[in-house]
């Protein structure tokens, strides 16, 4: 399956490592990188602060900074393979957590104009880790937009991400256990995923081990 993928997509919650894990992908595959860029996004800080109110800024920010980069990669030249750190099937995920009806039926309607034009990718790839272990690696990467992220936060987010890909079915979709595997500090984890997604032959299937 990864052999044939021209368009990859590392996805996960907050602190999964999903960007990472794209990074290296992406540099042992020769493949160009499409990554997120949330240092751009203006509103991002100030609703870490207080949800409520920048909720809406922040989600339309980032739903149109997700539509410009693939709008982008339609021209992508058809050699080059590239992989991201988003799907923005699941935008509408976060806007389900934070905003309140009103806002979300107005985010719906303007998600629901920009989605039609979206391509879809080859190869989704979940990281998945329990919202504990996502919050500590939150606070050791330190990055201060994200310093008043709390685990219950990161839970219903978790959440969220698991029902959404529960029901996922618009590519392939390879699952990895992210609390037991470490793609992007060891190796041989690296090496271990790499192997099995080439490997894999299913539509949908699930890779982790007991330490």
């Amino acid at each position: 399956m990864l052999d044939k993928a021209r368009h990859i997509v590392v996805e996960g919650p907050i602190g999964a490592g999903k960007t990472s894990f794209a990074q290296r992908l992406a540099q042992r595959l020769d493949a160009d990188l499409m990554l997120e860029q949330p240092e751009l996004n203006p509103f991002l800080e100030r609703f870490y602060d207080n949800m409520d109110r920048w909720a809406l800024a922040t989600q339309v920010a980032f739903l149109y900074q997700r539509h410009d980069l693939l709008t982008r990669f339609s021209s992508h030249p058809l050699e080059r393979r590239v992989v991201s750190d988003f799907l923005i099937e699941k935008d509408p995920l976060f806007a389900g957590l934070t905003l309140g009806p009103d806002e979300e039926r107005l985010y719906q309607r303007l998600y629901s104009t920009l989605q039609p034009q979206i391509p879809r990718p080859d190869l989704v790839i979940y990281l998945q880790a329990q919202p504990e272990i996502l919050m500590d690696r939150v606070r050791k990467r330190g990055v201060g937009a994200e310093r008043n992220i709390t685990e219950s936060y990161l839970a219903s987010v978790s959440e969220r991400y698991a029902s959404f890909f529960h029901q996922y079915d618009a590519a392939p979709l390879f699952i990895v256990n992210a609390e037991v595997l470490n793609p992007i500090d060891h190796d041989d984890d690296f090496e271990l995923l790499v192997d099995r997604l080439t490997a894999m032959r299913s539509y949908r299937e699930f890779f982790g081990y007991a330490q």
